[in-house]
C-alpha cells in the first residue's frame, strides 16, 4: 500500500502519444488527469474519446449541474477517465483514483500535493505519473524540492510500442481539433442568432431609414 510517483521525460511534440500510451498501459485504472486550463481539459477528454477510451471532463466553466453530472459518471464508473483543472476539483467529493496523471505541471507545488492525494487514500495503494517536457524542468525541479525528494523515471513504457501509436495519436488529434472548431461554429452561430433576434424584438427601428 502507499503512493508510487513517478515522471516521463518527453519531448513537447510527443507529449500526446505518450500521454496516450499511459492511458493504454493503465487500462483497468480509474485516471483522474490534470490540466492547466478549461480548453485544456476540454480538448483532452475530446481527444481521449476520439482514441477509443472512456473519458469526461470537469472544468470551471461548467455549471455547477455539469460538474455534478461528469462527477457521478465518473464515480458510477460509466466513465474511467476523469479529466480536469485544479480549481474544478477543489472541494467535490471524488472518490479515490488509481491513477493521478499531471498533464500539465502544476505552477504550485502545493497544487501537487492536492493532486495526488486524490489517490492511495485509505491504506490503499495508487499512482502518480508526470509528464515532464523540456519547458517543464525547472517547474518540476522546484516540486521535487519541495517534497524533499527526488521522484523515480517512470520505466514501463515499451519505446517501440509508444512510437507505433504516433500516427494514431496525430490522426486522433487532427479529429479533436475538427469536432472542437465545428463546436465552436455552432455556438457561435447560435450566439449571433441569439443576437438578431434580440435586435429584431427590439422593433429594429436602427436599420429603418428616414
Amino acid at each position: 500500500a502507499g503512493l508510487v510517483q513517478s515522471y516521463i521525460f518527453i519531448p513537447y511534440k510527443f507529449k500526446q502519444t505518450y500521454f496516450a500510451a499511459v492511458i493504454s498501459h493503465f487500462q483497468h485504472y480509474a485516471v483522474m488527469v490534470f490540466t492547466d486550463t478549461c480548453l485544456g481539459a476540454q480538448r483532452l477528454s475530446v481527444f481521449l474519446r476520439h482514441l477509443g477510451f472512456n473519458s469526461i471532463c470537469l472544468h470551471g466553466q461548467m455549471s455547477q449541474s455539469q460538474r455534478l453530472g461528469a462527477l457521478s459518471g465518473f464515480k458510477a464508473k460509466e466513465k474511467r477517465i476523469l479529466v480536469c483543472t485544479d480549481v474544478a476539483s477543489r472541494g467535490l467529493d471524488v472518490p479515490s483514483v488509481d491513477l493521478v496523471m499531471n498533464y500539465d505541471i502544476p505552477k504550485n507545488s502545493k497544487d501537487y500535493i492536492h493532486r495526488v492525494g486524490r489517490t492511495a487514500r485509505a491504506g490503499r495503494s495508487g499512482r502518480a505519473v508526470t509528464l515532464v517536457t523540456q519547458y517543464d524542468i525547472e517547474l518540476f525541479q522546484r516540486i521535487e524540492h519541495f517534497l524533499g525528494k527526488k521522484l523515480e523515471e517512470f520505466g514501463e513504457l515499451n519505446e517501440a510500442t509508444v512510437k507505433a501509436g504516433h500516427e494514431r495519436t496525430l490522426e486522433a488529434l487532427r479529429s479533436t481539433e475538427l469536432e472542437l472548431r465545428e463546436r465552436d461554429e455552432d455556438t457561435t452561430g447560435f450566439q449571433v442568432k441569439r443576437k438578431m433576434k434580440q435586435m429584431q424584438s427590439k422593433g429594429g427601428k436602427k436599420f429603418k431609414r428616414n
